[in-house]
């Protein structure tokens, strides 16, 4: 009989990817972590850390193509092991997560991922930092002007101006900038508490 009950909850596992595949927006790639992300949801009621990014064109013109949230992940295992180290030390090393860096490289996303696959190779722009919706949202907003055109599929949001560790690195479908376009990188991590 445990063959059985093995097989029904594996056509229900696959009942939800398949219900929750149709839901993702056409044409968007659907990623398998986002499924376990979703699937972690369904078991346990909750994920204890979830990262969204959304994205806002401005365009020279004076056009603004608002493409809402481009991708929905976990954070870096290096974020996550400065989170313990930090937790175990005196000293608070995480308001320093604020600075928006984007690229032209579509590896698929990692958890090991620490770094942009293909940096545009201008310098980071600062974000604002502030509660999102509710006290337990971390949320950072950067707006960076293009001097170059590139084709963006990529983001991170580092701890420096300059090297640093990625605490999340997202990639999309490409956005095309041009010279004096601008990409407000709306970044926000969500961590859940209780039971």
């Amino acid at each position: 009989m445990p063959k059985m009950r093995e097989i029904t909850m594996n056509k229900r596992i696959m009942k939800k990817l398949i219900m929750w595949l149709r839901r993702k927006h056409p044409g968007t790639v659907v990623r398998l972590r986002d499924f376990w992300m979703e699937y972690l949801k369904f078991l346990f009621g909750f994920v204890p850390m979830q990262a969204t990014l959304g994205i806002r064109v401005f365009r020279t013109d004076g056009t603004i193509e608002d493409l809402g949230i481009v991708s929905a992940h976990s954070v870096t295992d290096a974020f996550v092991a400065e989170l313990v180290d930090t937790l175990q030390s005196a000293v608070a090393g995480f308001s320093t997560y604020k600075y928006h860096d984007s690229g032209t490289g579509t590896n698929a996303e990692a958890a090991g991922d620490t770094a942009l696959q293909t940096p545009c190779g201008e310098a980071r722009t600062v974000g604002s930092q502030a509660e999102g919706a509710t006290a337990n949202i971390y949320k950072t907003v950067a707006t960076h002007t293009y001097a170059g055109a590139f084709s963006i599929t990529e983001h991170i949001l580092f701890n420096a101006a300059a090297a640093g560790t990625g605490m999340d690195r997202s990639v999309f479908a490409a956005v095309g900038v041009g010279i004096g376009d601008r990409i407000e990188w709306t970044y926000e991590l969500t961590c859940v508490s209780g039971g």
